[in-house]
């Protein structure tokens, strides 16, 4: 985000040919604190800002200095056009970028152009999931807003256990993972992950906040999500599968096969594999689903408990509805 942000500074210096910090900052909608860093960090890296004091003062470029955004090639537009507005899984966030994106074709030479045009009819990108995700995402233009600007965030957070109590924090970044959105920010005891649709009552309060020194968001996500996995608990299960079914699993779970353990029978081939699942209850639904393809080695727990399912499905009696 930072070197985005320099740049757009830089774009905008060389536009005007001269602005304060404050119009830069409320240009960008950051502080002017921020502003003053970001020109300090283009001085110090050799672009030819120049600070000019008295009432008409404020910042420009050395004459005759001017960068150059070079243009996109074809794989740029293309991976361009793939992340498309409609991914990105908020209304207020899709209408502004698809709003940047046709200035940006406006931009465009015109071939390119024509065939920025052809791709677009040719793809479009549903966001949403064939079952209703659930994420509330009411809140995110204000959490977006708080952290563009560098403002404290206060909220009311339910955990996922239910449990709900008041968050005051420094919010450092937003993260989309599919459809959920999270807002990693600096508590009281540390960085923490908050889900944005678990954030009710959210408000930008007025005092800002000092980012933390070489804070690099996508290396903390990266980190906090390695963790995350391994402390997450498995539900390990040996299932003997029919070669089908074997290959649906695999392409469900993180599966290990079992050497030596193919065989023929008269319904075909079968396998054994080590399977991880969330937990007991994914597993269970997992083999009730494959029926008799799929025959439980190991643990005992869930092999006792498919085989008190299969007696207790077995002994059930059916009606069949009639009409008089």
């Amino acid at each position: 985000m930072k070197s985005d942000r320099l740049l757009s500074v830089l774009l905008l210096l060389q536009a005007k040919g001269r602005a304060t910090e404050r119009e830069l900052a409320e240009q960008l909608e950051v502080s002017q604190r921020t502003i003053h860093r970001d020109l300090e960090a283009l001085s110090a890296a050799r672009v030819p800002v120049v600070a000019l004091r008295g009432s008409l003062g404020g910042w420009e470029l050395e004459k005759g200095w001017r960068t150059q955004v070079p243009g996109l090639d074809e794989a740029e537009l293309h991976a361009l056009l793939m992340a498309q507005p409609r991914a990105v899984g908020h209304p207020r966030l899709a209408a502004a970028a698809e709003s940047a994106l046709n200035k940006l074709m406006a931009a465009l030479p015109g071939p390119m152009r024509a065939q920025a045009a052809a791709m677009r009819e040719r793809l479009h990108v549903d966001a949403t999931g064939w079952r209703e995700t659930g994420e509330d995402l009411s809140m995110l233009a204000v959490v977006q807003d708080a952290v563009a600007r560098e403002r404290k965030l206060a909220f009311d957070y339910t955990k996922a256990d239910g449990e709900k109590a008041p968050r005051t924090v420094d919010p450092l970044g937003l993260v989309a993972k599919g459809l959920s959105w999270y807002l990693v920010a600096r508590a009281a005891h540390g960085i923490r992950t908050y889900r944005v649709s678990r954030m009710q009552a959210v408000t930008a309060l007025a005092s800002g906040f000092d980012r933390p020194p070489r804070f690099d968001l996508a290396e903390y996500w990266k980190k906090s999500t390695a963790e995350f996995n391994q402390q997450r608990r498995r539900y390990a299960a040996t299932l003997s599968l029919t070669a089908d079914a074997a290959r649906k699993l695999q392409g469900w779970f993180a599966t290990t096969l079992v050497p030596g353990s193919m065989r023929v029978e008269d319904s075909g081939d079968w396998v054994t594999l080590r399977a991880e699942f969330e937990a007991e209850a994914e597993a269970r639904f997992i083999v009730l689903g494959f029926g008799s393809r799929v025959r439980v080695v190991a643990p005992t727990e869930l092999q006792q408990w498919v085989q008190t399912e299969a007696h207790a499905m077995a002994g059930q009696k059916f009606t069949h509805a009639t009409e008089d």
